[in-house]
């Protein structure tokens, strides 16, 4: 029996140390490989041997497994194509390892083995964004690790107090009774991008490379999603947690300007609605949260290689200096349109069959309210992702580029999750076949198919109405993230109001305690400190605070 994730991290180490054209070669035959060998696994444990008294397993093979098995192996072949021209042997290995990370940790059976390959991915993703070798990835990657680090820590907090109260590490369903299973949900919802912690996915992806960001849309985020429905299926907080992200994510997706930002808020909404999908907990929303988590992958990359093509002809990613592509670029075009079709769940698609299952299962379980919220959020969608990036970044005005459609490889692996898109929307017994759970939905009925194009009709009609006020400049937007990047500038201005106030009256000068909230002042806004780089002694003491944090939690009984 062959460890699918262990073969292709122990490759792509070891493809480090040969030339970068053969490393490909070798990763692409190993991944093309692996896509087959998970295709055609038996259901099963695999790979077991004991440790401290524990039992463990590599590698268990099920319904809900085999799902993530194969969008992640097809992710990652694919993805490895659209770099063919990366020049970049860190970030090409350091992906590999990463996808292999994803891999092994939906395989994992128990919660030792999870939280080893959970480490393994947020490392590997973190040398993508480094691997750029701009400063602003540079800065990008340490917030992402540090924020990680303390996902990681909670996380592990969360599994060391659940196995000493319960006597099991077994990767199963989680009752939220414990502050333990708590802290466990919460360091999965920070890989998830779970508002409020959510800023730190469209901060870090966007500063990725061309190929980098379309590797990093496919595997955290999704990793999450699955251990979700491994661990908290059917826990109502995820319903009310996913419904923010939908929205959260539709409002900053519309205020961007760049457009790997936009479709990376857009990550955010689509994520949210597989939460919504975990929280219902019925047989329809799991297959559905399965259905829509594979279909995202698929059509997320290609919006993503849409835009890397873009990037990498041009050079340029924001909405205000592109325009007009579609004369040079039409077959990047047509992928891009794919796939925004696809993500705004336009009928003939693969994003139409998921999220209609999971709009079903809401329907199904009497939850009506939410029915009619995801229903809405479908036309904010199609404003965003569907109309909003092909619309500024391959037509309104012609901003005067020529570059023409990128190199053959880039094409191909466009191509080909366009092929996946289209197929598995008219086709969706294809993928009901992979499904955990039987199924016997069928999402093509005329009421069903008129009600979603008179929607989407209806959005894009609004779209052109508000195209006015739509049109970006370049102006910085924070969400979440401005409590901590400029939350404590506007705290020290209204100190230094109130200090003026009442200095007459204070019988000495805090001279020096005004010079210090100065120089901390200087040092906190959108632009430095938080917003840019970390030092090495802050890292330190930050690593200090959590593992204080892990220690506390640890011993709380």
């Amino acid at each position: 029996m062959v460890h699918p994730g262990l073969l292709l991290i122990s490759l792509a180490l070891l493809a480090f140390f040969i030339p970068l054209r053969w490393s490909k070669i070798v990763l692409l035959l190993v991944n093309f490989a692996i896509l087959l060998y998970v295709v055609n696994l038996s259901e099963g444990l695999y790979l077991g041997f004991s440790y401290l008294g524990f039992d463990l397993f590599l590698m268990r093979v099920d319904g809900i497994t085999k799902v993530f098995l194969i969008v992640f192996s097809l992710m990652a072949l694919v993805g490895l194509i659209f770099a063919w021209n990366q020049k970049s042997k860190v970030e090409i290995c350091a992906a590999m390892v990463y996808a292999g990370g994803a891999l092994s940790t939906v395989l994992a059976n128990d919660l030792i083995v999870f939280f080893i390959f959970w480490e393994v991915m947020a490392l590997g993703s973190t040398l993508v964004i480094v691997s750029n070798g701009t400063n602003t990835s540079r800065d990008a990657a340490l917030r992402y690790a540090m924020i990680h680090l303390f996902g990681g820590v909670l996380l592990m907090a969360g599994i060391a107090g659940h196995s000493n109260m319960t006597g099991s590490i077994e990767f199963s369903s989680i009752a939220l009774t414990s502050i333990f299973s708590y802290l466990i949900l919460i360091g999965i919802l920070i890989n998830a991008a779970a508002f409020p912690i959510s800023s730190w996915l469209p901060d870090a992806y966007p500063e990725a490379s061309f190929s980098g960001t379309v590797i990093l849309s496919a595997f955290t985020t999704k990793t999450a999603v699955y251990s979700l429905i491994r661990a908290f299926p059917g826990a109502e907080i995820l319903i009310f947690i996913g419904v923010i992200m939908v929205f959260y994510g539709i409002i900053y997706a519309l205020l961007e300007n760049d457009m790997r930002r936009i479709l990376s808020y857009s990550i955010v909404n689509q994520v949210g609605f597989m939460l919504v999908g975990v929280g219902i907990g019925t047989e329809m929303s799991i297959n559905g949260t399965s259905a829509h988590a594979f279909a995202h992958i698929i059509y997320k990359a290609l919006l993503l290689m849409s835009a890397g093509s873009v990037l990498y002809m041009t050079g340029r990613s924001k909405c205000t200096e592109l325009g007009g592509l579609y004369q040079t670029m039409p077959l990047t075009m047509i992928c891009g349109v794919i796939g925004a079709f696809a993500i705004s769940a336009f009928p003939l698609t693969s994003g139409f069959v998921s999220k209609s299952m999971i709009s079903q299962g809401a329907a199904d379980s009497s939850l009506f309210s939410l029915w009619l919220l995801l229903a809405a959020a479908s036309a904010g969608v199609f404003l965003h992702a569907g109309i909003k990036f092909p619309w500024f970044v391959f037509f309104q005005k012609d901003s005067g580029l020529r570059p023409s459609d990128p190199p053959l490889s880039m094409q191909i692996a466009m191509v080909s999750m366009s092929f996946v898109c289209i197929f598995l929307g008219i086709f969706p017994s294809h993928l009901y076949s992979i499904l955990p759970y039987e199924v016997q939905y069928v999402p093509y009925t005329a009421s069903h198919v008129l009600f979603q194009l008179q929607l989407l009709l209806f959005a894009g009609f609004a779209f052109f109405v508000m195209l006015p006020w739509l049109k970006r400049t370049n102006t910085i937007s924070l969400d979440s993230d401005w409590f901590y990047r400029a939350f404590p500038s506007v705290i020290y201005d209204q100190l230094v109001k109130i200090y003026h106030l009442i200095r007459n009256y204070i019988p000495f000068k805090p001279v020096g305690m005004l010079r210090g909230f100065t120089q901390i002042r200087q040092s906190i806004n959108p632009l430095s400190f938080f917003g840019k780089n970390w030092s090495t002694s802050l890292m330190v003491t930050f690593v200090y605070i959590i593992l204080l944090i892990f220690l506390i939690f640890f011993f709380i009984r």
